[in-house]
């Protein structure tokens, strides 16, 4: 029933901010709920709400990202800013769940009427509206590999980011494209998951993760169209190639050969 659900994500939102209480933590934490929402013609929306809990919570604002496979990016948008004007409602003062509450019941104001399915000539417009991102980062190790690489891959289909994943030699490079918004979630997840395992086996957050590069996707720049890859190289050539398919031999050379000294 409508009551018991809402019972149980009281109480999971009242555990996570027990645990927080508790365990702040250096960067905070992050959580990611999926809530059932009934839109405009009583269609169920499931929205996937990420909130970032900065150590200083409740008196600084969390940080929301809204993803959603039946609303647009721009919906979306528009649902994290109706979030963020709540918040600020309720600044020293813990929100989360009312936050979740909130959107439960007012979703159908924010989104438009034609809210149903994703549109891709919508999609397409936004992204050319706002521009396509890149992000390149540089990681110093993968203790646990097998599980570090499958999470990245499933961050990136989560936020239809696409790119490579590279390793060469130890060199290990990320590159991903995609919009700015879901970057920015990308990162805070890298850096605020524990995502690998220190010397003693215990699972630890990536803390040694470098942003080599973050900019927008220039005309010369060529789009990973709908995939991310893994790929492995074994010499800096076959490396150096990969960027230069993808017109990014300029980041390339400013970026990458420090690395291999």
């Amino acid at each position: 029933s409508a009551e018991s659900i809402q019972k149980s994500l009281y109480f999971q939102v009242k555990l996570l901010m027990f645990i927080f209480s508790y365990f702040p933590e250096t960067h905070g934490i992050s959580f990611r709920i999926q809530i059932s929402v009934k839109e405009l013609l009583d269609t169920d929306v499931l929205l996937k709400l990420l909130f970032h809990l900065p150590v200083n919570y409740p008196s600084t604002l969390p940080d929301i990202s809204v993803n959603s496979d039946q609303l647009t990016r721009a919906q979306c948008m528009d649902v994290k800013e109706k979030l963020l004007e709540q918040a600020k409602k309720h600044l020293s003062e813990p929100m989360v769940h009312d936050l979740i509450l909130w959107v439960q019941q007012h979703l159908k104001d924010v989104i438009k009427p034609s809210a149903t399915v994703c549109n891709e000539k919508t999609t397409l417009s936004k992204e050319t509206e706002d521009g396509i991102w890149m992000l390149l980062l540089h990681l110093d190790h993968m203790r646990a590999k097998a599980k570090y690489v499958k999470t990245v891959e499933k961050w990136a289909s989560n936020l239809r980011l696409t790119g490579r994943l590279m390793f060469m030699g130890k060199i290990i490079l990320i590159l991903l494209q995609g919009d700015r918004s879901s970057i920015k979630e990308y990162l805070i997840l890298q850096k605020t998951s524990k995502v690998d395992v220190d010397s003693s086996g215990k699972k630890c957050k990536e803390k040694m993760m470098r942003v080599l590069c973050e900019t927008e996707v220039q005309s010369q720049h060529k789009r990973y169209n709908l995939t991310f890859e893994v790929k492995e190289y074994s010499a800096p050539e076959e490396l150096q190639k990969e960027f230069e398919t993808a017109g990014l031999t300029t980041i390339f050379s400013e970026f990458v050969p420090p690395l291999l000294k």
